[in-house]
C-alpha cells in the first residue's frame, strides 16, 4: 500500500515504467518497418526480376496495400483494444508484424510480397494507439505527456535505424533484423500490466459499449471532435508524402546544386522530427498546453513550407537542412496523438487513438491526388506550395474548435 507520508518518487522513476519503456521500444520497431519498404522499394524489386517502369508500378501496389491494411488494422485493434484490453494490442500487433517483417524477407514473387505488405499494414496499425492509450491511463495526468513523449520521440527515431541498417545491409537482412528486434520484444512485454482504468471499465455495472467505433459517426459533436483529431495531423503527411518523397523532382525544378535523394530526405525529415517530438512534449507540459504548441508547429510548418520552395539555386546539403527543419515542424505527432486520446472516453479512448494515425497516414492518398491535380493544372512548384497551405490552414481551422485536455481527468466514460 502507498504510505500518504512518504515522498512521491522522482519523475524518471514514475516514466521508468514497462508501459513507457516497452511501448518506446516497440514504436521504434513500428516505424523501422513502416519506412524500411520506402527505403528498400527499388532494391527489392529489382532483386525479384523487375525494372524500370514496373519499379514505380509495382512500388505503388505494395505501399498501397500497406496503406489498406493499417486502415484496416486501425480499426480492429483499436475496437480490440477497447474490449479485450489494451495490452493485447501491444501484443498482437508485434507479432503480426514482427513475422510479416521475417516473411517479407522470404518473398520471390510480387503476389507473396504484396500479400505480407498487406499483413504488415494491419500489424502496424496497432503500435502507437495501443502505446499512446496505455500511457495515458496508467501515469498521473501531471506527467502522461512526458511518458507520451517519450514513445513517439524514441519510436520516431527508427526511421533513422531503418535508414542506417538498410544502407550496411541487403534488403532480406534489413527484414529480419526488423522482425529478430519484434520478436525478441514481445518477450520483454510479459512485463506490462494493464491498464487500471479499463479493468474498472471492465468490470464496472455501467453498460457502456466498448470499442462502439460506429459511435463515432452517430453523434454529430462526437464526429466533430474525431474529424478535428484527424485534420490536425494532415501537414505532417503532407510534408512526407509531397514534399520529401517527391524531393528529386522539387530539387530539380528548382535547380538545386547537387544530387538530392528521397533515401537521405526520408533520413532528414525523421532526424528533424525526432527533435521536434522532444521539444513540442516538453513545451506542452511546461507551458500545460497541448493546444498553444500545436499552433505554434503549424505555424512553423507552413513558414519552413514557403522556405522550401524558396531554395532555388541552394546547395543540396542547404535543401537536406530545409527539409530537416520540416520534419522538426512537424513534430508535434506526440502531441496529436494524446490529444486524440484525451479527448474520448476509456470505452472508446484506444479505438479513436488508433484509428486516427491510421487515417491521417491514409490521408497521404488525397493529399498526392490533388498534388497531381494542381501540378498539371499551375505547375510542380505553385501546385506544391498551394496543397501544403490548404492543408495547414484546414489542421489551423480544426485546431481553433478542439477542447484544450491538459490535465483533464481521463477516467470517464463516452455516453451512448
Amino acid at each position: 500500500m502507498n504510505d500518504p507520508s512518504r515522498p512521491p518518487a522522482p519523475v524518471w522513476r514514475q516514466l521508468a515504467r514497462p508501459a513507457v519503456i516497452i511501448g518506446a521500444l516497440g514504436y521504434f520497431v513500428d516505424i523501422y518497418d513502416l519506412i524500411l519498404f520506402s527505403i528498400v522499394r527499388t532494391a527489392s524489386l529489382k532483386s525479384l526480376g523487375y525494372d524500370g517502369p514496373e519499379l514505380v508500378s509495382h512500388g505503388i501496389l505494395l505501399l498501397n496495400l500497406q496503406m489498406i491494411g493499417m486502415l484496416v488494422g486501425g480499426i480492429f485493434w483499436g475496437v480490440w483494444g477497447d474490449r479485450r484490453g489494451r495490452v493485447q494490442i501491444l501484443f498482437g500487433s508485434i507479432l503480426l508484424y514482427s513475422v510479416a517483417n521475417l516473411a517479407n524477407g522470404l518473398v520471390h514473387s510480387i503476389e507473396s510480397y504484396a500479400f505480407w505488405r498487406f499483413v504488415a499494414g494491419v500489424g502496424l496499425a496497432g503500435e502507437l494507439g495501443g502505446s499512446i492509450t496505455l500511457v495515458s491511463e496508467v501515469l498521473s495526468k501531471e506527467l502522461r505527456g512526458y511518458g507520451t513523449t517519450i514513445v513517439a520521440t524514441v519510436g520516431v527515431f527508427g526511421a533513422v535505424a531503418g535508414g542506417l541498417v538498410a544502407d550496411l545491409v541487403d534488403w532480406r537482412t534489413a527484414y529480419f533484423i526488423g522482425g529478430g528486434l519484434g520478436l525478441a520484444l514481445l518477450a520483454l512485454r510479459v512485463s506490462v500490466v494493464e491498464s487500471g482504468m479499463f479493468l474498472q471499465l471492465r468490470q464496472s455495472a455501467t453498460g457502456a459499449k466498448r470499442g462502439d467505433f460506429l459511435s463515432l459517426f452517430t453523434n454529430g459533436r462526437r464526429f466533430l471532435k474525431y474529424l478535428r483529431c484527424i485534420l490536425i495531423g494532415i501537414p505532417s503527411w503532407f510534408v512526407v508524402g509531397v514534399l520529401v518523397t517527391f524531393s528529386p523532382e522539387f530539387a530539380k525544378a528548382l535547380n538545386i546544386q547537387g544530387p538530392v535523394k528521397a533515401a537521405y530526405a526520408v533520413l532528414f525529415v525523421y532526424l528533424g522530427l525526432t527533435f521536434g517530438d522532444l521539444l513540442s512534449g516538453v513545451l506542452s507540459q511546461h507551458f500545460r498546453s497541448r493546444k498553444k504548441i500545436v499552433l505554434a508547429f503549424l505555424v512553423l510548418t507552413l513558414v519552413l513550407t514557403g522556405v522550401y520552395f524558396r531554395t532555388a539555386g541552394w546547395s543540396a546539403p542547404m535543401f537536406y537542412a530545409v527539409i530537416g527543419l520540416l520534419g522538426f515542424g512537424i513534430g508535434y505527432w506526440a502531441i496529436f496523438v494524446t490529444i486524440a486520446a484525451e479527448q474520448f472516453g476509456t470505452n472508446i479512448r484506444a479505438t479513436v487513438a488508433t484509428t486516427v494515425p491510421n487515417f491521417v497516414r491514409g490521408s497521404v492518398i488525397p493529399i498526392t491526388l490533388g498534388f497531381q491535380y494542381f501540378k498539371e493544372t499551375l505547375g510542380l512548384l505553385p501546385g506544391g506550395f498551394l496543397v501544403g497551405v490548404i492543408s495547414i490552414v484546414i489542421a489551423l481551422l480544426a485546431l481553433r474548435g478542439m477542447e484544450e485536455t491538459f490535465g483533464k481527468d481521463l477516467d470517464y466514460e463516452e455516453p451512448a
